[in-house]
């Protein structure tokens, strides 16, 4: 599945969430069970220990497709 917001790409699969930044030639990954999304910022949290990164989302329909996708409950 692929949801475009402002900044880029987001490519989900059941394993894993890449985050293409279309002004970047970086690619940001993360696992699923390390995905975290916080409504009230709209924001998506990577965390896996050492490594941590968050991602603003554009709006509430991108944080509910992100719940939906991964069975994520947003905090």
């Amino acid at each position: 599945m692929n949801l475009n917001f402002s900044g880029g790409r987001l490519i989900l699969n059941s394993r894993e969430l890449q985050v293409r930044l279309q002004s970047s030639p970086v690619v940001m990954t993360v696992l699923a069970e390390d995905i975290r999304l916080l409504a009230s910022a709209r924001l998506l949290l990577a965390d896996a220990g050492a490594v941590r990164w968050q991602l603003s989302l554009d709006n509430d329909t991108q944080l509910q497709q992100l719940a939906e996708f991964y069975g994520v409950t947003p905090e």
